[in-house]
């Protein structure tokens, strides 16, 4: 017999935040943390948890957001003589830093980002860039908004070889959100950075439905793709998610 349980969880996050339809406050922090796994037994025995901690702080004249992202797999393996052990199948770390000056036009900034990611598995075990560039609102309505950034920066990563590469890259961004309801909110994000040899790419849909004035649930999946990668990797990965989002 085979059972799977999927147990979101949640920890905590520091001073104020807010529901997934409602609006952010002008100044101060916004942050959440999101925490869902999977655990299996009988014939498939495994665990798999995803978690992620988003601050957001608004000032006068600046905005700014650090990420920590963080997944892993274990999986129970035969190995040829009958003994059984578990794995690490998956394991990857991520952080984030952007700070944004706001200009005099509503919405339009000027940012710097930084990024680092660990994936033990990956095409690349690590990835870091840098960037700048130029954001702005281009559609706004009571129910729908949509966030662009484009601009150059640097990255330096590691192949799963163990070949190092470096270089200038382009970098691009979108953010959807659709507020379907009082209760729920869909969201796109995109971003893409075009190196001399590899185009790097994230994305993630989601949809949010608020539980109440503090929890929220998530579903969410996510596509992660490098145009060149080994022979013995594949261009893409991808992750569907259901987790508890606890923000305040």
């Amino acid at each position: 017999m085979k059972a799977i349980f999927l147990i979101p969880a949640l920890t905590l996050s520091l001073v104020h935040g807010y529901a997934a339809a409602e609006s952010v406050p002008d100044h101060g922090w916004n942050n959440s943390a999101e925490l869902g796994a999977i655990s299996t037994s009988g014939n498939t025995v495994g665990t798999s948890v995803t978690g992620k901690l988003d601050a957001k702080q608004e000032l006068p004249d600046w905005s700014n957001e650090y990420i920590l992202a963080g997944y892993f797999k274990d999986e129970q393996v035969t190995k040829a003589d009958g003994e059984k052990v578990r794995e690490r199948s998956a394991q990857r770390y991520s952080f984030s830093a952007k700070s944004a000056y706001k200009l005099l036009q509503d919405h339009d900034k000027l940012f710097a980002l930084a990024t680092h990611v660990n994936d033990k598995f990956g095409a690349y075990t690590r990835y870091s860039t840098v960037g700048v560039g130029y954001g702005t609102q281009t559609y706004t309505t009571p129910e729908h908004s949509m966030d662009v950034e484009i601009g150059p920066g640097y990255f330096n990563g590691t192949r799963s070889t163990g070949e190092s590469e470096s270089g200038l890259t382009v970098r691009g961004a979108a953010n959807l959100k659709w507020k379907l309801s009082d209760t729920a909110q869909f969201t796109q994000n995109l971003s893409v950075e075009r190196g001399t040899s590899n185009i790097h790419s994230l994305a993630e849909t989601a949809l949010r439905t608020k539980i109440n004035s503090t929890m929220q649930m998530k579903a969410a999946f996510s596509v992660r793709n490098d145009t060149n990668v080994p022979e013995d990797k594949k261009n893409t990965d991808t992750q569907t998610s259901v987790t508890l989002v606890y923000s305040f």
